[in-house]
């Protein structure tokens, strides 16, 4: 406990079933540097542990009343459809938001935040690998995944379940200022808040849908990704009208045909660039684009960066020790 330096704000983390407890007290030596480098005064941080009838405070840095200016629901290290659900910790979240408090989330705690109903109708984001599951759990909900932040003032998510650095330099950030912010991250070794989860997200699609028509559709495009797969081809493999196959493969897959298409030779090529050397124009080819300018502005469009600075961050050789 240290009641002696003035703090500028307090930030409760909320400690919940089979959370990410590195995430805590990642936090907590997060906002504890930030307030080193500061020549003002620093942030309090208090844990809050989740019970079956209340929420109760188990740790804290600071002593006196409590006044919580955030509070953050870390990521879990299950996933989100064994989660419980929590509504002890929702109510008593709804009532710190009504008081001020702003509200904050990484990776699936988004799924704790939005059983509180305070994110219907808002923007957010959690893990690329969730949104869908909370997009269909919470259909309210303004899914936002590519983003690695998103800041609708009093809600806070961060998406990956590392994310919590990028929100918590955020906040930082918020409370003492950018140079705080950016000394405190040279000091970590970690990048400032990053802006978009999309060069990390994976193309993961679904087979277990139960339209078996869809399946022979789906089947066929990726043995025949790097060809030009013909529209009528896949409503004749589904025996369907175009109307009719439009409709089912979407909500079977969650894309468009097209949008699949390009989803599933993208994955491809960044295969491709991650593994092997070869130039990039003919890691376009082999994945079926004759127009290279095509595929490099397709390939930024669904990843974020471009071939070349997407392989010298993930490639083989990147990730080798130097």
């Amino acid at each position: 406990m240290n009641g002696k330096r003035e703090t500028i704000a307090e930030v409760g983390l909320l400690i919940y079933p089979d959370c990410q407890m590195s995430a805590i007290h990642g936090l907590t030596d997060l906002f504890r540097i930030a307030g080193e480098w500061a020549s003002a005064p620093g942030i309090r941080v208090s844990h809050w542990q989740a019970g079956p009838e209340t929420v109760d405070c188990v740790y804290d840095t600071h002593a006196g009343p409590h006044r919580l200016s955030y509070l953050i629901t870390p990521p879990s290290i299950i996933m989100p459809d064994r989660m419980s659900a929590q509504p002890v910790s929702a109510d008593w979240m709804r009532g710190l938001h009504a008081q001020g408090t702003t509200l904050c989330s990484v990776c699936a705690g988004a799924f704790l935040l939005a059983e509180t109903g305070l994110v219907e109708g808002r923007r957010a984001t959690t893990h690329w690998a969730f949104a869908r599951t909370l997009s269909e759990r919470y259909p309210g909900i303004r899914l936002a995944e590519e983003n690695m932040i998103v800041d609708e003032g009093d809600i806070i998510t961060a998406g990956g379940i590392l994310a919590w650095t990028d929100l918590g330099l955020t906040l930082v950030e918020r409370l003492l200022g950018p140079s705080t912010m950016l000394a405190t991250a040279r000091f970590l070794l970690v990048e400032p808040p990053r802006a978009s989860q999309r060069p990390f997200t994976q193309f993961i699609p679904r087979f277990d849908h139960g339209d078996t028509a869809i399946l022979r559709a789906q089947h066929h495009i990726h043995a025949n990704a790097a060809t030009n797969v013909a529209m009528k081809d896949l409503h004749d493999i589904a025996a369907m009208t175009e109307r009719t196959f439009l409709r089912r493969f979407q909500s079977a897959t969650g894309h468009r045909p097209n949008g699949y298409f390009q989803q599933v030779r993208i994955a491809k090529a960044r295969e491709a660039l991650e593994l092997g050397t070869a130039p990039v124009d003919s890691v376009a080819w082999d994945v079926g684009y004759s127009d290279a300018a095509a595929f490099r502005k397709l390939f930024r469009k669904l990843t974020g960066m471009s071939p070349v600075d997407y392989r010298k961050t993930f490639g083989r050789q990147a990730m080798a020790p130097q």
